[in-house]
């Protein structure tokens, strides 16, 4: 008995294995399992087992109701006890067990365990209830389907940088719609001072892809340092082929950051690589990030020499190094100071940031105006020091942002309007 429009089901169907990838075979297996579990709920009794066929070119379907073969072994009888607390047996339910005695009445090579099916009648208002069911398999297919290929296809993408335009707005966060997903822009993943509008094109760091029970789920950030890498990688051709090497990245997302990098070709200046002539490469970046200003220094494996590159764009006159305590003594000139602390201490914050040492500037007459103490109790406000080493990858940290090597995830504060300028 035909029950469905055949025509339209076969071509959701070849729609579905053309389209989306999914077989044909099991979207029918699955629209059996569903109208045999429709026909238990409106026409079976408690405890059967149901079991359909469908045939989808002819549109005919079969219910049989199975049963278990058993024996006394398996099953106790009505009114039987257990003989001991470890008597495992379930109790003889006529529903959907058979006795092997009365099994092999009907086949005589009946086996236990083994099921045994009787045919069931096909109810006449049974049309209307086997066609929503279809429905809800069908779109319950096509739901996983598009969970398997989005985690599939941005699973991939960890780490790298896609774009969409911005969907909506709920509560702080952002809902970007890359095309063949939406993901969310939390509030504490964006730079501080961007507004977006409807409808406008956002370039974000893919953070990772997590499958929930209420669907996919894409989370971006633009103030994770590795979006900065990303951008550079984007425009320094030396460092998409590994030639210019990032080793260190702090940042006070929309205000400033440090970058240090290293060239294993002695013929390529790094520094050089990064800002690009006339600046023009660092520019890219910077417009990028609302105007955050990029200090792109030189990493040294010396640390004197490490510690001074990272107070550019001050000059350095002396430094003493104290290994036990970890702390630089930096002593600059009077009109160096200025910039070598940076507003509210940012440059200096940073550079202690960045190298991991912690520093104190004195001037010129040896008067102490300015120290980065990276304690126990400072670094809770300013964030650790330790740098990235080179072989940390995305697949291994997995980007958390929430628990992200302190590097990798700096105290975000407000930078007044003067500072938002590239270098």
């Amino acid at each position: 008995m035909a029950l469905f429009d055949l025509k339209s089901l076969n071509s959701a169907l070849e729609e579905l294995q053309t389209e989306r990838g999914i077989s044909r075979d099991s979207v029918v297996d699955a629209l059996a399992t569903a109208l045999a579990a429709a026909y238990r709920r409106e026409y079976g009794k408690r405890g059967q087992i149901i079991r359909a066929t469908f045939n989808p070119t002819t549109g005919d379907m079969e219910f049989r109701q199975a049963k278990i073969v058993v024996d006394k072994t398996l099953v106790r009888q009505e009114g039987e006890e257990a003989t001991a607390d470890d008597d495992h047996r379930s109790r003889f339910n006529p529903e959907q067990h058979i006795m092997i005695e009365d099994a092999r009445r009907i086949k005589k090579d009946s086996q236990l365990d083994e099921e045994i099916s009787f045919p069931l009648e096909t109810q006449e208002d049974f049309g209307r209830i086997a066609a929503q069911a279809a429905k809800q398999v069908i779109m319950q297919k096509v739901r996983e389907a598009e969970r398997t290929s989005i985690i599939q296809e941005y699973g991939q993408r960890e780490g790298d940088i896609v774009t969409g335009h911005v969907q909506r707005f709920e509560r702080g966060n952002l809902f970007v719609d890359l095309g063949r997903a939406t993901a969310i822009l939390p509030y504490d993943e964006q730079i501080p001072g961007e507004r977006y509008r409807q409808g406008e094109r956002v370039r974000a760091l893919l953070l990772r892809v997590d499958e929930g029970v209420r669907g996919t789920f894409i989370r971006l950030s633009r103030s994770h340092p590795r979006f900065l890498t990303k951008l550079f990688e984007a425009e320094v051709p030396e460092m998409a082929n590994g030639i210019v090497e990032v080793k260190g990245i702090v940042r006070e997302p929309g205000s400033r950051a440090k970058i240090a990098v290293f060239s294993k070709d002695d013929h390529i200046d790094p520094v050089g690589a990064l800002v690009g002539q006339r600046g023009v490469r660092v520019a890219v970046v910077t417009s990028e990030l609302g105007g955050e200003k990029i200090d792109v220094i030189e990493w040294s494996a010396i640390p004197g020499d490490f510690v001074k590159e990272s107070l550019k764009p001050a000059q350095v006159l002396a430094l003493e190094l104290n290994e036990e305590e970890n702390r630089a003594v930096v002593q600059v000139a009077e009109d160096q100071q200025s910039l070598a602390i940076g507003r509210g201490g940012q440059n200096v914050r940073l550079a202690a940031r960045l190298t991991g040492w912690k520093i104190d500037i004195r001037s010129t007459g040896g008067e102490q105006v300015a120290s980065a103490d990276l304690s126990a109790e400072a670094s809770a406000q300013a964030g650790d020091a330790n740098v990235p080493t080179p072989e940390e990858t995305m697949s291994e940290e997995r980007l958390e942002a929430e628990e992200a090597p302190p590097i990798e995830n700096p105290e975000v504060t407000d930078a007044p309007a003067e500072e938002k300028k590239a270098e």
